[in-house]
């Protein structure tokens, strides 16, 4: 029997040198994925809006890997078009096109939607949705027509189930699960799977920053924590195992799929 048209393009699993992007690739998790994409083998784009994370992040991934192990550090600000296209120029030129794409950044503060005004509504939707969007349309061209690619959305629980003191958050998060999907039915002939990965509470710098900011942090943790079956809150590795796997030519039959790594938090 002759292959498909999509067999053809695919190249044999360990054989392909991908190129991957993670935005927020200075943060826990996004220093997470990155260690994780370039432990199989992936050329990883540290992308941050903090160039010093990322280049700590690089470092550490470096010290990690091995002599042949390639990662770039990059500026991005995931809110400005004008960045996101010179960092998918700037990986192109020093690593090649973007294959995989994590669209990693997020950012959230714990308030009330009666106190939250539009100015933050706008930053919350820009950086945790619009952004994605911005990577995802310069990105994605190249992937069809390369006949490969990966794109992996990092959403959160928040956007499956709600979230007390999140609701705008939750509804970028929301909506960036449905952008996954209607990406995926698109581009399921094209050699390219879009899926989304939701995490639970999970102990990273920003989580922290978030909870910092409440009049109890220690009982906020606490709460969370609680309310996770497994009774422990997720680390940015539980995350980027899933992350890596989504990437990888081993899920090349998964896509329009949102994974909860939450330790039981959401079962659906």
């Amino acid at each position: 029997m002759e292959p498909t048209s999509a067999q053809t393009r695919e190249e044999p699993r360990s054989a392909a040198r991908r190129v991957a992007l993670v935005t927020g690739g200075g943060g826990g998790i996004g220093g997470a994925v990155c260690a994780a994409l370039a432990a199989n083998g992936r050329a990883v784009a540290v992308a941050d809006l903090d160039l010093q994370a990322a280049e700590a992040v690089v470092r550490r991934v470096r010290q990690q890997g091995s002599a042949s192990t390639e990662a770039l550090a990059l500026s991005l600000d995931v809110t400005s078009a004008a960045s996101v296209a010179e960092a998918i120029a700037a990986v192109t030129e020093r690593l090649g096109p973007v294959e995989i794409l994590v669209n990693n950044a997020g950012w959230d503060e714990l308030k009330p939607f009666v106190g939250t005004d539009e100015p933050f509504w706008q930053r919350v939707i820009d950086i945790n949705f619009t952004g994605a969007l911005r990577l995802t349309r310069a990105a994605l061209p190249g992937m069809i027509d390369a006949g490969w690619g990966r794109l992996v959305c990092v959403s959160s629980d928040a956007g499956r189930v709600g979230s007390s003191l999140e609701s705008v958050y939750a509804g970028a998060k929301g909506a960036l699960i449905a952008f996954t999907k209607s990406i995926a039915r698109e581009t399921a002939t094209k050699g390219v799977t879009a899926n989304a990965v939701c995490p639970g509470p999970t102990e990273t710098p920003l989580l922290k920053d978030i909870v910092r900011a409440s009049a109890d942090s220690a009982k906020v943790i606490a709460a969370m924590t609680r309310a996770v079956p497994m009774k422990r809150l997720g680390k940015p590795e539980d995350v980027a195992g899933a992350v890596a796997f989504l990437a990888s030519e081993d899920a090349s039959y998964i896509t329009g799929q949102t994974l909860s790594v939450s330790g039981g938090l959401t079962m659906a």
